[in-house]
């Protein structure tokens, strides 16, 4: 196994930061395009569905492929996906906001424009955590992974603020979305220039695409993992309509509102990820329980907050704890598989945290129903959760299988493995 290399690790945490970028940037003014535009709220939360699905389908798909092909070499297929989706959703936005098109067809248009992120775009996903698997021990993975989500975290703060320092004459607020597609291009160049590729061959053995959604080791972390994004996508996407809603101002008058929030709640998450995780040495097994617990206090918070300020302070709370769930689910199921296997673990991981996107427009309908109803749901969903972390028995023993020291004793299994043994 080849250690990671501090530029390295630094390249694939500056193209983590660059998706969240754009997305978190997207996502914070999404509400402010739709009602410009006149598109209803569900139909505009629903401009993801298609892309989460084909980011679902297509994750496995990409990990065989970085498997035979090579990990960088998916990592800029996927950026270059990505800058290519940014660049045609700013497009069918400035016709949408010159109103060149009626908004069925705008948002036909939006929502095939942003498919291309699923479809391409999800395949820098499983190769970068694959990249990273390759080259940490089972000692160093947990805070490897960690600080991978914390890059996703850092994105989150840095594109809520920069997408209305974007909005531009014209083009207005189609402007992020451009220059998060430059941003983009400029990332891949980085990629291609300063990425090493190993030269060694790659154990291509893997678990076959249905087995590995059954197998027994990584089941209960996809379970945990599909639910726990779900409830985070709920509370994401209702947040930007609960904030205008609430402070009764024009969708573009909120975007500043709508970028502390979210902002709020992704320091909240770098806090977990880069702080409170290797400041405890904090393991799978504590971060399942302590995220979804977290997270759930956090969501009757924002259900019953009488104010923006307590709506700030809840996300704020739910953040800390999927700061710690999400990178708990993710290093749990990458230290259950065998070291050839985890490019597929990546895919399946990435499927759950794309797939639950294609609910988000159920979500905002019971948010215009019952406007504390998608939080008391996730409330209900995170406390079950929090029984299930207690209760079932690989979550109960995450990261503790084998010696986690015992690099020689992992390669040895694995040419054991091989041999038929």
């Amino acid at each position: 196994m080849s250690k990671l290399a501090p530029r390295s690790f630094s390249i694939l945490f500056a193209v983590s930061i660059v998706v969240a970028i754009g997305n978190t940037g997207l996502m914070s003014i999404l509400p402010a395009i739709g009602r410009q535009i006149g598109i209803p709220d569900a139909f505009m939360a629903a401009i993801f569905s298609l892309s989460a699905l084909l980011w679902a389908v297509m994750s496995p798909i990409w990990a065989r492929e970085s498997d035979k092909r090579g990990r960088r070499p998916l990592i800029m297929l996927g950026l270059s996906g990505f800058a290519v989706s940014m660049l045609c959703c700013g497009l069918v936005v400035t016709a949408g906001l010159h109103h060149l098109a009626p908004w069925p067809v705008i948002f036909v248009v939006f929502l095939l424009a942003r498919a291309l992120f699923g479809l391409i775009g999800s395949a820098s996903n499983p190769a970068t955590q694959a990249y990273v698997a390759e080259r940490t021990s089972r000692a160093d993975r947990t805070q490897m992974m960690a600080s991978l989500a914390g890059a996703f975290g850092l994105g989150t703060v840095v594109g809520p603020f920069l997408a209305p320092l974007f909005i531009l004459p014209f083009v207005s607020l189609a402007g992020p979305l451009f220059s998060f597609s430059l941003i983009a291009l400029c990332m891949l160049l980085v990629v291609w220039r300063f990425l090493p590729e190993e030269s060694a061959p790659r154990e291509t053995r893997r678990l076959a695409g249905a087995a590995l959604w059954k197998d027994s080791r990584l089941a209960p972390f996809l379970i945990y993992g599909f639910l726990v994004a779900t409830c985070q996508t709920a509370q994401a996407y209702t947040l930007g309509f609960m904030i205008i809603d609430k402070l009764k101002v024009s969708p573009v008058e909120a975007l500043g509102f709508i970028a502390v929030s979210m902002a709020a709640g992704a320091m909240a998450g770098l806090l977990a990820q880069w702080g409170l995780i290797r400041i405890f040495n904090m393991g799978p097994k504590t971060l399942l329980r302590w995220g979804v617990a977290l997270a759930c206090v956090g969501n009757l918070i924002t259900a019953f907050a009488p104010d923006y300020w307590t709506v700030v302070a809840g996300y704020a709370i739910a953040c800390l704890g999927y700061g710690f769930a999400r990178p708990g689910f993710t290093a749990g199921a990458s230290l259950s598989v065998q070291m050839h296997e985890q490019a597929q673990a990546a895919a399946a991981i990435a499927a759950v945290n794309g797939l639950n996107v294609i609910i988000a427009p159920l979500f905002v309908t019971l948010y215009q129903a019952f406007k504390p109803g998608p939080f008391l749901l996730n409330a209900v969903i995170l406390a079950g959760l929090l029984a299930f972390a207690l209760r079932n028995v690989i979550l109960r023993e995450a990261g503790e299988r084998g010696d986690p020291d015992a690099e020689s004793t992992l390669a040895l299994l694995e040419r054991s493995d091989e041999g038929g043994v």
